[in-house]
């Protein structure tokens, strides 16, 4: 899974990127992650659903039990 994920950073956005600073670099890493790839970006390992769908189903069932 890691592997995929770095392989989805580096080929769909950084790539394009070039940044002055290590600081803006980390800023918009976290943005790309939890703004696409967590809560937009389909993942074929859960069912072509959001890290943040999967996670949220799983707080519900554990309120749930």
């Amino acid at each position: 899974m890691a592997e995929s994920f770095f392989g989805a950073l580096k080929s769909e956005w950084l790539s394009r990127m070039v940044f002055v600073t290590r600081a803006k670099a980390r800023r918009a890493v976290v943005q790309y992650i939890e703004g696409f790839y967590n809560r937009r970006r389909l993942h074929s390992a859960i069912g072509y659903r959001t890290p943040l769908e999967v996670h949220t189903e799983y707080l519900s069932r554990q309120q749930a039990a």
